[in-house]
């Protein structure tokens, strides 16, 4: 496993994070543990959760299950930078949700009381709050981390200003501010290279791609999948919508001699400014099938035909756009 500094931080994780979305609704807690343990073995020390994970309001279940893994001991919480997320309602009370101090503190403590952990790695806003000023936003935070709850911060589905505005205020308040943002980023979802990658990459910010194989669509959707998000009634519209592009997709990774989910996460290993993808296997197998994008190198040419079946916006703007 190759390890890389996440954004400009000290900190080292692994080029794939493992998300956990699935452990709870999908995958079950004994499965998750087993999950979580062989990605330890495989030398994945990333995991991504959220506190709205388990889709049960206010249970935060996914994290209760991670939670009750890392109290099985054995060194798994020191192994883990635990990735949680605050903003989405925990309630239906009016201070249950956003960012404001009052729920940011109360949102963490749950957090840490579900973990059974007492300090989170990296506390990430799971989407900006326009209604709360920046420096209500990041007294919240400084608070946290001088009571070593938090370690670092991260921003996700942020726009380019908007991790400006952030970054520019921490700076007044010599706080470090964010050290990730984790985006919707795949080959058919490519918007975030506009604006999102050049402020984070100006401020060294690590980017952490989330829905790496667009909800399935890029994981060898025409092979007759049977379930998953792959079965899905709206990704079977969108592979009806897409089904000439789909099928070059799939036999230029069949040329390949890979799976089309382990070219598309490899795509994504080979821009620059990605830290690490977010895989959400649901089976053992899956995750260690997953471990051969590691491996995977794309040529210019092949480099080339992606851009080409699956184009971006052209790069930053305001090139992109503009002379």
């Amino acid at each position: 496993m190759e390890y890389v500094h996440l954004g400009r931080s000290g900190l080292r994780v692994s080029r794939l994070c493992l998300g956990t979305m699935n452990f709870g609704p999908v995958t079950s807690e004994e499965e998750s543990h087993t999950i979580m343990d062989r990605a330890l073995d495989l030398g994945i020390n990333f995991f991504d959760t959220a506190n709205v994970y388990g889709w049960k309001l206010g249970e935060g279940i996914t994290e209760q299950i991670i939670g009750r893994w890392f109290a099985k001991g054995g060194g798994r919480r020191e192994k883990v930078v635990i990735a949680t997320k605050v903003y989405n309602p925990m309630g239906n009370w009016p201070n249950e949700s956003r960012l404001s101090i009052l729920h940011i503190k109360r949102a963490c403590e749950d957090s840490l009381r579900r973990l059974k952990t007492d300090y989170i790695d990296l506390y990430q806003m799971h989407h900006v709050d326009r209604e709360c000023p920046w420096e209500e936003v990041w007294q919240a935070m400084e608070q946290l981390y001088r009571e070593g709850k938090i370690l670092y911060v991260g921003s996700s589905n942020f726009a380019g200003w908007h991790i400006t505005q952030a970054q520019e205020i921490a700076k007044q308040r010599h706080f470090m501010g964010l050290v990730s943002e984790q985006s919707l980023y795949n080959l058919t979802a490519r918007m975030i290279e506009l604006e999102v990658i050049p402020a984070c990459q100006a401020y060294g910010i690590g980017i952490i791609p989330w829905s790496p194989l667009a909800g399935g669509l890029l994981g060898g959707v025409l092979q007759g999948v049977k379930e998953g998000r792959r079965a899905s009634e709206g990704i079977q519209k969108r592979v009806e919508q897409m089904r000439d592009k789909l099928e070059a997709w799939e036999n230029l990774c069949a040329e390949l001699g890979e799976s089309p989910a382990n070219v598309a996460l490899a795509w994504l290993l080979h821009q620059p400014a990605v830290t690490a993808p977010i895989i959400g296997p649901r089976t053992v197998q899956q995750l260690e099938e997953t471990m051969r994008c590691l491996e995977i190198k794309l040529s210019e040419e092949v480099l080339k035909k992606l851009d080409e079946l699956f184009p971006g916006p052209g790069g930053p703007a305001p090139e992109a756009y503009a002379w």
